[in-house]
């Protein structure tokens, strides 16, 4: 599959010996500096990496020429000494492409509460500076963890005339909850926008996207999302208020939203994508409260696996989101691509065909639709369901 590549990027991906076979080390590398910014989860428990970058973002966020990651290993609760490895894997990457290292982000993703095997690590970034290439397929694969699928999504848009490119490559599959979830981001344009329009754009995306994703209920210590414009389209700066960052904002969206997807799809044992739609509640904070709730259910988790059309979970779960509004006025309806079906109005049972329900939730994407009729504001969250697999790939993780 051909992806829309910005002007200006290359990627590498490699292995090194982290983990047993699989790509492990991986390198965004920029000809030109780029303006960036990042978001980070709120565990209070973070990873070495996301202490290092907050710092790089915080003193240069207009100087980034790369990012450095590795999978099988955090770098999380390990201490000064993680702390002082991740600045190694920075200058490292620096010294191998002549950069400076504050010029140079991490990442980390795999077991937490392990140092880096750091021979290992920079031998894979020596490795890594001969294999860059055009194609980010290789840095997708040398990112994942229990990911079955690498995770890459792009488009191209038009800015005055002249193309813009936006690419972005995540990994994510399990300690997935809002608020972030155990997931890598890295989003790249060859746009020219400035450090803090960059952040407004990515705070703006993540909460439509992102944050409204769950697998498991958890929020990890290593979740980022890493955006980096290098400005090598030379098209005019983006600005807040104009129509190129509504069209930029909008495609930065449909990125986020299809690697958000992807993550949830390809959650740990997951069989199915729970996609929960509330519509007309009383504010967007209440709407997106609901949904979120709902898609984090893990009742609703395992009447969608298991096909069953127990919509008082669903009801329950609204209830307890913490939103305000009257639950006797609400309709719910059940849905897949092809059947829909009602199964609740204003408040209580609505009588619908068992069989043909089932039939619904048999399918391998299946969308619960709330009608509140008590507002206009609607959001929109995506879950997986919970199988016996998420037990089994997560109780023998470590061996």
């Amino acid at each position: 599959m051909e992806h829309n590549i910005p002007k200006g990027f290359k990627f590498a991906g490699v292995h090194c010996g982290i983990k047993r076979k699989r790509k492990d080390i991986g390198i965004i590398y920029s000809d030109s500096p780029c303006n960036a910014a990042g978001v980070f989860t709120k565990n209070v428990v973070k990873a070495a990496p996301l202490i290092y970058d907050r710092r790089i973002l915080d003193d240069n966020p207009e100087n980034i020429r790369a990012i450095v990651v590795n999978s099988g290993i955090a770098n999380a609760c390990t201490g000064e000494k993680g702390l002082k490895n991740a600045i190694e894997m920075a200058e490292k990457t620096a010294a191998e492409f002549n950069l400076s290292s504050n010029s140079v982000l991490v990442a980390s993703t795999g077991l937490i509460g392990v140092q880096l095997p750091m021979e290992k690590v920079k031998l894979g970034i020596e490795m890594a500076k001969n294999f860059l290439m055009d194609s980010p397929v290789d840095f997708a694969q040398s990112i994942m963890t229990t990911d079955t699928v690498q995770k890459i999504s792009s488009v191209k848009i038009d800015l005055n005339d002249k193309k813009i490119n936006i690419l972005g490559i995540a990994k994510g599959s399990g300690m997935i909850h809002p608020n972030m979830a155990t997931m890598l981001s890295f989003l790249l344009t060859d746009a020219y926008i400035s450090p803090n329009v960059l952040k407004t754009l990515l705070q703006l995306s993540v909460s439509e996207t992102y944050n409204m994703i769950d697998v498991d209920g958890d929020t990890s210590t290593n979740d980022m999302v890493i955006i980096l414009a290098n400005g090598a389209s030379e098209t005019s700066e983006i600005l807040p208020k104009t129509e190129m960052f509504e069209k930029f904002l909008e495609a930065l969206n449909q990125i986020n939203t299809e690697l958000a997807k992807k993550i949830v799809k390809d959650g740990e044992g997951a069989t199915k994508l729970i996609e929960v739609r509330v519509l007309n509640a009383p504010t967007k904070e209440d709407a997106k409260k609901i949904a979120k709730s709902i898609v984090s259910s893990n009742l609703v988790k395992t009447a969608i696996y298991g096909e069953d059309a127990n919509w008082g979970r669903i009801f329950a779960a609204a209830g307890y989101s913490g939103a305000s509004f009257d639950p006797m006025k609400i309709d719910l309806y059940i849905s897949n691509t092809h059947e829909n079906i009602k199964v609740a109005e204003n408040g209580k049972e609505y009588p619908f065909n068992e069989e043909k329900a089932k039939k619904i939730l048999s399918a391998d994407h299946v969308l619960l639709l709330l009608d509140m009729k008590q507002g206009k504001a609607l959001a929109t969250a995506w879950g997986s369901d919970l199988t016996e697999k998420y037990i089994e790939i997560n109780g023998r993780y470590r061996t």
